[in-house]
């Protein structure tokens, strides 16, 4: 029978695919895993995280449950991903909180409702909140600035920071030397392969098995919405802080504005692919999926949902007595995903990314 640890039923299970190889075409995990004669604690780390969650070895798996030998790759690599993200995210105090990520989520919210709230309560009137402010400066009439754009940057080089702290120690545990990481060739290969999607084709180019037993586009094009989305809305951010604290225009800005239309471009985006990725998770076959990253899921899509919602509605209603309170929720949200970076679902695309690295390097050093 399969072992009880983690990492010894992976390792189990991953040694009976190779074994059988029946998989080997699917995607990069099987190919990766034969090229080692023997599998490491490190090793599934790596696997788990090149693993796109496609599906389509467990339905094809002869020694899937409910034979004896139990073999469900897509469930293992899942609680092994959540593993990684307490592995090597710093501090260990908050990676307690990853196996519930609703609740670090749903705390952050919270005091960072309760911050905006004293913020307004201590530099203006909170009656302000519900009143018209329009035109340049809008936001600032709420919120001041430097309420807004410290706590932002403190939160952001504490999110840029744990995550580099990871990324040094996944690689340094998973591949070894950091020179490595600097490949040139490997690094754009694996940006296409993560841009694209790559691997979240079922290995037959025709789509994920997810929801269910048949193939489908759908969830790569959704997780390609959310995706570019996020890097649309970045790109917006960044756009604005250029307007904002070198050309010296304040928000908001008209809707013709570089700010706006990529800003727009990317909350629409990420709404749609959000929302449909919560449908299909819904939908899913519990089966070869694992609840407690499932409940991470859930909680992550949630919170980019409602900041990317809170964000279209802030657009569109700035200038109506609900733009202020909207702004403080939309705060809210956006600090939530900030602060959980490194220890979640952003902190996946991370290690993903690694691991699509060194699946190139890999790939190209075979003889």
């Amino acid at each position: 029978m399969p072992p009880d640890d983690l990492v010894e039923k992976a390792i189990w299970q991953l040694e009976v695919c190779n074994a059988c190889r029946y998989c080997e075409g699917y995607c990069a995990v099987f190919p990766a895993m034969e090229r080692r004669q023997r599998l490491t604690e490190p090793d599934v780390y790596y696997l788990a995280n090149l693993c796109h969650d496609c599906r389509p070895c467990y339905y094809a798996c002869m020694y899937a449950p409910p034979h004896e030998f139990a073999v469900n790759i897509p469930q293992t690599f899942s609680e092994v991903r959540r593993r990684t993200y307490s592995r090597y995210a710093l501090p260990g105090g908050f990676t307690g909180l990853t196996g519930t990520n609703f609740r670090l989520l749903a705390m952050v919210a919270a005091l960072s409702l309760l911050f905006f709230g004293a913020v307004v309560a201590l530099t203006s009137d909170p009656a302000g909140i519900f009143s018209v402010h329009d035109g340049p400066g809008a936001f600032e009439e709420v919120i001041p600035y430097a309420a807004m754009f410290l706590p932002a940057v403190l939160m952001a080089l504490y999110a840029v920071v744990a995550i580099v702290i990871g990324v040094v120690r996944f690689w340094g545990e998973t591949r070894g030397p950091l020179r490595d990481l600097f490949d040139l060739r490997a690094l754009v290969g694996a940006g296409a392969d993560a841009l694209t999607v790559r691997f979240m084709q079922g290995g037959e180019d025709n789509g994920c098995y997810y929801p269910g037993e048949g193939a489908s586009k759908s969830r790569w094009l959704l997780h390609l919405l959310v995706f570019w989305g996020f890097i649309f809305a970045f790109i917006a951010t960044s756009i604005a802080f250029v307007y904002q604290d070198i050309l010296g225009t304040p928000a908001p800005y008209p809707i013709l504005s570089l700010p706006v239309m990529f800003g727009s471009v990317g909350g629409i985006g990420m709404i749609v692919g959000a929302t449909g990725l919560v449908y299909l998770k819904w939908r899913s076959d519990p089966a070869p999926s694992d609840q407690v990253s499932a409940a991470m899921d859930y909680s992550f899509l949630a919170v980019l949902d409602l900041a990317a919602i809170t964000g279209m509605l802030l657009l569109g209603l700035r200038g109506t007595p609900a733009m202020g309170s909207l702004l403080i929720i939309h705060l809210a949200m956006v600090f939530a995903l900030f602060v959980t970076a490194p220890y979640g679902k952003l902190a996946h695309f991370v290690y993903r990314y690694l691991a699509l690295v060194q699946n190139r390097i890999e790939a190209r050093q075979q003889p």
